[in-house]
Protein backbone atom coordinates (compact mmCIF):
# COMPACT_ATOMS: atom_id res chain seq x y z
CA UNK A 1 0.00 0.00 0.00
CA UNK A 2 1.45 3.67 -0.95
CA UNK A 3 0.89 5.25 2.29
CA UNK A 4 2.61 8.56 0.75
CA UNK A 5 0.84 11.80 1.80
CA UNK A 6 1.41 15.70 0.81
CA UNK A 7 -0.18 18.36 2.76
CA UNK A 8 -0.05 21.26 0.10
CA UNK A 9 -1.16 25.57 -0.11
CA UNK A 10 -0.14 28.60 -0.96
CA UNK A 11 1.52 31.28 1.90
CA UNK A 12 -0.02 31.33 4.79
CA UNK A 13 -2.30 28.24 4.22
CA UNK A 14 -1.25 26.60 7.98
CA UNK A 15 -0.32 23.54 5.85
CA UNK A 16 2.94 23.47 8.11
CA UNK A 17 1.06 23.53 11.37
CA UNK A 18 -1.16 21.08 10.65
CA UNK A 19 1.52 18.66 9.35
CA UNK A 20 3.22 18.49 12.84
CA UNK A 21 -0.76 17.82 14.03
CA UNK A 22 -0.81 15.15 12.29
CA UNK A 23 2.49 13.72 12.96
CA UNK A 24 1.55 13.64 16.53
CA UNK A 25 -1.88 11.99 15.66
CA UNK A 26 -0.25 9.04 13.74
CA UNK A 27 2.29 8.49 17.26
CA UNK A 28 -1.01 8.57 19.07
CA UNK A 29 -2.29 5.77 17.15
CA UNK A 30 0.82 3.82 16.86
CA UNK A 31 1.51 4.78 13.37
CA UNK A 32 5.10 4.55 11.87
CA UNK A 33 5.83 7.59 10.42
CA UNK A 34 7.78 10.27 9.08
CA UNK A 35 7.52 13.65 8.64
CA UNK A 36 9.71 15.96 6.03
CA UNK A 37 9.51 18.79 3.64
CA UNK A 38 10.49 19.95 0.22
CA UNK A 39 12.98 20.88 -0.50
CA UNK A 40 14.74 21.02 2.86
CA UNK A 41 14.19 16.89 3.65
CA UNK A 42 17.89 16.27 3.55
CA UNK A 43 21.05 17.89 4.32
CA UNK A 44 21.51 18.67 0.65
CA UNK A 45 17.78 20.16 -0.07
CA UNK A 46 18.42 22.48 3.32
CA UNK A 47 21.17 23.72 0.85
CA UNK A 48 19.33 24.01 -1.56
CA UNK A 49 16.69 25.67 -0.03
CA UNK A 50 18.89 28.18 1.38
CA UNK A 51 19.59 29.66 -1.86
CA UNK A 52 15.79 29.33 -3.42
CA UNK A 53 14.26 31.36 -0.90
CA UNK A 54 16.80 33.81 0.11
CA UNK A 55 15.55 37.12 -0.91
CA UNK A 56 18.75 38.98 -2.13
CA UNK A 57 18.23 36.40 -5.22
CA UNK A 58 15.62 38.21 -7.36
CA UNK A 59 17.26 38.41 -10.19
CA UNK A 60 16.62 34.02 -10.15
CA UNK A 61 14.96 33.23 -13.40
CA UNK A 62 12.12 30.55 -13.43
CA UNK A 63 14.42 27.88 -15.08
CA UNK A 64 16.75 27.99 -12.22
CA UNK A 65 14.18 28.16 -10.16
CA UNK A 66 12.50 24.97 -10.86
CA UNK A 67 15.69 22.92 -12.03
CA UNK A 68 16.79 23.99 -8.07
CA UNK A 69 13.87 22.17 -6.60
CA UNK A 70 13.81 19.03 -9.30
CA UNK A 71 17.79 18.57 -7.70
CA UNK A 72 16.30 18.92 -4.11
CA UNK A 73 13.55 16.39 -4.87
CA UNK A 74 15.90 13.63 -6.38
CA UNK A 75 18.22 13.69 -3.26
CA UNK A 76 14.75 13.41 -1.17
CA UNK A 77 13.67 10.94 -2.96
CA UNK A 78 16.37 8.65 -3.14
CA UNK A 79 17.43 9.12 0.49
CA UNK A 80 14.53 9.56 2.68
CA UNK A 81 11.23 9.11 1.06
CA UNK A 82 11.62 5.53 -0.89
CA UNK A 83 13.69 4.08 1.87
CA UNK A 84 10.47 4.95 4.27
CA UNK A 85 8.37 3.61 2.06
CA UNK A 86 10.22 0.31 1.49
CA UNK A 87 9.62 0.34 5.02
CA UNK A 88 5.93 0.42 5.12
CA UNK A 89 5.99 3.76 7.07
CA UNK A 90 3.77 6.38 6.35
CA UNK A 91 5.66 9.82 5.01
CA UNK A 92 4.09 12.98 5.55
CA UNK A 93 6.23 15.58 3.33
CA UNK A 94 5.00 19.13 3.70
CA UNK A 95 5.00 19.89 -0.20
CA UNK A 96 6.32 17.35 -3.10
CA UNK A 97 5.50 17.83 -6.85
CA UNK A 98 2.17 19.08 -7.07
CA UNK A 99 4.55 22.09 -5.49
CA UNK A 100 6.28 22.57 -8.66
CA UNK A 101 3.13 22.49 -10.91
CA UNK A 102 1.24 25.21 -9.11
CA UNK A 103 4.11 27.63 -8.55
CA UNK A 104 6.36 27.34 -11.31
CA UNK A 105 4.06 25.79 -14.17
CA UNK A 106 0.87 28.55 -12.92
CA UNK A 107 2.79 30.86 -11.28
CA UNK A 108 5.88 31.00 -13.63
CA UNK A 109 3.53 29.75 -16.51
CA UNK A 110 6.31 27.49 -17.02
CA UNK A 111 5.77 24.56 -19.53
CA UNK A 112 3.96 21.66 -17.96
CA UNK A 113 4.32 19.32 -20.36
CA UNK A 114 8.26 19.84 -19.64
CA UNK A 115 8.21 20.16 -15.90
CA UNK A 116 5.86 16.82 -15.67
CA UNK A 117 9.36 15.00 -17.53
CA UNK A 118 11.29 16.29 -15.59
CA UNK A 119 9.48 15.32 -12.32
CA UNK A 120 9.07 11.82 -13.39
CA UNK A 121 13.02 11.63 -13.51
CA UNK A 122 13.79 13.82 -10.63
CA UNK A 123 11.18 11.74 -8.72
CA UNK A 124 10.98 8.19 -10.13
CA UNK A 125 7.71 8.80 -11.00
CA UNK A 126 6.89 8.49 -7.31
CA UNK A 127 3.04 10.40 -6.78
CA UNK A 128 1.33 10.72 -3.13
CA UNK A 129 -1.81 8.36 -2.67
CA UNK A 130 -3.50 11.48 -0.62
CA UNK A 131 -2.25 14.77 -1.24
CA UNK A 132 -4.67 17.53 1.44
CA UNK A 133 -4.55 20.91 -0.27
CA UNK A 134 -5.43 23.72 1.84
CA UNK A 135 -6.96 26.40 0.24
CA UNK A 136 -7.86 29.65 1.83
CA UNK A 137 -8.26 33.15 -0.34
CA UNK A 138 -4.88 34.41 -1.18
CA UNK A 139 -5.27 37.95 0.60
CA UNK A 140 -5.75 36.30 3.98
CA UNK A 141 -3.00 33.56 3.43
CA UNK A 142 -0.52 36.13 2.50
CA UNK A 143 -2.00 38.58 5.78
CA UNK A 144 -1.43 35.49 7.78
CA UNK A 145 2.29 35.05 6.45
CA UNK A 146 2.70 38.69 7.18
CA UNK A 147 2.12 38.44 10.89
CA UNK A 148 4.42 35.41 10.93
CA UNK A 149 7.14 36.92 9.46
CA UNK A 150 6.77 39.63 12.01
CA UNK A 151 7.68 37.35 15.28
CA UNK A 152 10.93 36.17 12.80
CA UNK A 153 14.33 36.92 14.61
CA UNK A 154 15.50 37.86 11.31
CA UNK A 155 13.64 39.65 8.88
CA UNK A 156 15.76 37.77 6.08
CA UNK A 157 14.42 34.75 6.75
CA UNK A 158 11.37 35.50 5.76
CA UNK A 159 11.13 33.72 1.63
CA UNK A 160 11.59 34.79 -1.24
CA UNK A 161 8.46 33.64 -2.77
CA UNK A 162 6.26 36.07 -0.29
CA UNK A 163 6.93 38.61 -2.26
CA UNK A 164 5.62 38.02 -5.17
CA UNK A 165 3.00 39.90 -6.47
CA UNK A 166 -0.89 39.48 -6.03
CA UNK A 167 -1.17 37.67 -9.20
CA UNK A 168 1.22 35.32 -9.57
CA UNK A 169 -0.31 33.88 -5.67
CA UNK A 170 -4.06 34.09 -7.48
CA UNK A 171 -2.37 32.11 -10.56
CA UNK A 172 -0.91 29.93 -7.91
CA UNK A 173 -4.19 28.95 -5.77
CA UNK A 174 -5.89 28.77 -9.25
CA UNK A 175 -3.07 25.64 -10.47
CA UNK A 176 -3.97 24.25 -6.76
CA UNK A 177 -7.61 24.04 -7.58
CA UNK A 178 -7.12 23.12 -11.42
CA UNK A 179 -5.06 20.11 -10.02
CA UNK A 180 -7.53 19.13 -7.37
CA UNK A 181 -10.42 19.11 -9.98
CA UNK A 182 -8.08 16.98 -12.10
CA UNK A 183 -7.51 13.84 -9.56
CA UNK A 184 -10.04 14.27 -7.11
CA UNK A 185 -9.78 10.28 -6.08
CA UNK A 186 -6.35 11.65 -4.64
CA UNK A 187 -6.96 15.11 -4.07
CA UNK A 188 -8.87 16.19 -0.32
CA UNK A 189 -9.81 20.16 -0.34
CA UNK A 190 -9.68 21.51 2.79
CA UNK A 191 -11.06 24.95 4.07
CA UNK A 192 -7.85 26.24 5.75
CA UNK A 193 -9.59 29.37 6.66
CA UNK A 194 -10.88 28.34 10.15
CA UNK A 195 -9.22 28.24 13.16
CA UNK A 196 -6.27 25.51 14.17
CA UNK A 197 -8.48 23.10 15.54
CA UNK A 198 -11.39 23.64 13.10
CA UNK A 199 -9.34 22.45 10.40
CA UNK A 200 -7.06 19.63 12.79
CA UNK A 201 -10.41 17.56 12.85
CA UNK A 202 -10.89 17.87 9.38
CA UNK A 203 -7.31 16.50 8.85
CA UNK A 204 -8.11 14.22 11.01
CA UNK A 205 -11.06 12.31 10.01
CA UNK A 206 -9.28 12.50 6.10
CA UNK A 207 -6.27 10.59 7.37
CA UNK A 208 -7.28 7.97 9.60
CA UNK A 209 -10.01 7.21 7.27
CA UNK A 210 -7.39 7.00 4.23
CA UNK A 211 -5.45 4.79 6.48
CA UNK A 212 -8.52 2.48 7.78
CA UNK A 213 -8.25 3.84 11.39
CA UNK A 214 -11.26 4.90 13.51
CA UNK A 215 -12.29 8.46 13.89
CA UNK A 216 -11.29 9.56 17.37
CA UNK A 217 -14.02 11.15 19.14
CA UNK A 218 -14.05 15.27 19.74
Amino acid sequence: MNRFITFEGGEGSGKSTQIRLAAQLLRENGIPAILTSEPSGTAIGRKIGAILFDRSHDSMCAETEVLLFFAARAQHVREVISPALAEDKVVLCDRFADATFAYQGSGRRLDMRMLSVLNDYSAQSLKPALTLLFDLPVEAGLARARRRDEKLENPALADRFEREEIDFHNRVREGYLRLSREDPDRFRLIDASGDVETVRKRVSEHLLRFLNRPAQAG
